[in-house]
């Protein structure tokens, strides 16, 4: 079957810089932003700000030094954060739909497609947030519910020592993850989670399927399952696998790999050969938000090149915009953009629901067996 690629997402390299901010008044100082006047575009931020997105690493970023060079720029906005993992955040973005407590999501693509269906995400444009000009259009959002402020591929991460340690295979494909020598050295999440989501996915795409057709999916699904003692149920618990070693193969992303790197695991990735998908990670603005302003003026600066940097240096996620990274940084983040599968991420978030259903019937008996 013909993938759908978007290996002109190099294109993003073509992208302008970021625009110049506004001069002061010769004859007295300006006041800081958002103290008394309006902002970029004429936005006066309310006095807070609730944003939602990942703990861990990605929490600690945000309120270390976004949030502070945020509040640099903006001092009397009250900042908050909101931790939890994507699908979390969504649900509660809709539990909270009559009277939402939360004003920026920053959530995976998928779970953003999935919030879009809901109907829970206010429409961007690119007056209030001049930077979403500079996504390229292979990550553009629909309908403009949210945009891109940062992305990663998916992939397989191993523990290069073990291997050799243990004599097992290097991995090249996605079907590799049914071959025996897996069996007691693999760790994948649920199906709820984007990162064995994603895996159900390409073992489809591996097998002739796809994101409407997963039967060859589930069949591989089925055999790797046997060979696991549990499905993790959090990104942390596939972490904690591979750094006690009681697993030597994961599938995930390449930021969550280098970040090992950080923390002392040196782990190897790859791009099986089929292909992978890449995982955005999506700013979006709730529908009835209380301070859209604020909300508008944080979702620009994300794409700042400041914060750009930080993702990419700090975090290790692909930059969305023209910003110069250094060499070193620049070199880890490379990897073969023809192979990038584009999910119909429409048909994604629609299917889930079934497919977690068909998985707790199908997969989840077979499960160390």
């Amino acid at each position: 079957m013909k993938k759908k690629t978007i290996s002109v997402l190099s294109a993003v390299m073509l992208f302008g810089s970021i625009l110049a901010g506004c001069g002061t008044s010769a004859d007295k100082p300006a006041a800081p932003a958002g103290e008394g006047k309006a902002a970029e575009g004429g936005l006066k931020p309310e006095k807070q700000l609730v944003v939602a997105g990942n703990g861990a690493t990605v929490e600690q970023l945000m309120k270390d030094e976004i949030f502070k060079k945020f509040n640099e720029k903006y001092p009397d906005v009250k900042l908050t954060y909101v931790s939890g993992v994507s699908t979390e955040i969504v649900a509660k973005a809709k539990a909270q739909k009559a009277s939402p407590q939360m004003d920026v999501t920053i959530v995976e693509g998928g779970e953003q497609e999935a919030g879009r269906v809901e109907g829970l995400w206010d429409t961007l444009n690119d007056k209030d947030i001049p930077s979403m000009k500079k996504v390229p259009d292979e990550l553009k959002v629909k309908d403009n519910t949210g945009v891109a402020v940062n992305f990663t591929p998916m992939g397989i991460s191993y523990n290069e020592a073990m291997l050799k340690e243990k004599n097992l295979p290097v991995p090249t494909s996605w079907n590799d993850l049914a071959r025996p020598e897996m069996k007691g050295n693999l760790t994948l999440s649920e199906i709820s989670s984007n990162f064995g989501r994603s895996t159900l996915i390409m073992l489809a795409y591996a097998n002739g399927g796809n994101e409407k057709n997963m039967d060859a999916g589930f069949a591989k699904m089925k055999t790797i399952a046997g060979y696991m003692p549990t499905f993790a149920k959090s990104a942390a618990q596939l972490q904690q696998n591979l750094q006690n070693k009681s697993a030597a193969y994961a599938t995930w992303t390449m930021a969550r790999s280098l970040v090992q790197k950080d923390a002392g695991l040196d782990l190897k990735f790859v791009v099986p050969k089929e292909g992978a998908n890449l995982v955005p990670n999506v700013a979006t603005i709730i529908k009835g938000a209380k301070n859209p302003n604020a909300a508008k003026l944080f979702i620009e600066f994300l794409l700042s090149d400041d914060v750009q940097k930080m993702y990419a240096s700090k975090l290790y996620y692909n930059p969305v915009t023209n910003v110069k990274l250094p060499d070193d940084t620049a070199k880890l983040l490379e990897f073969d953009r023809s192979k990038v599968v584009k999910f119909d991420l429409e048909a994604v978030g629609t299917k889930t629901p079934e497919w977690i259903d068909r998985f707790n019937k199908e997969i989840a008996p077979h499960v160390g067996k």
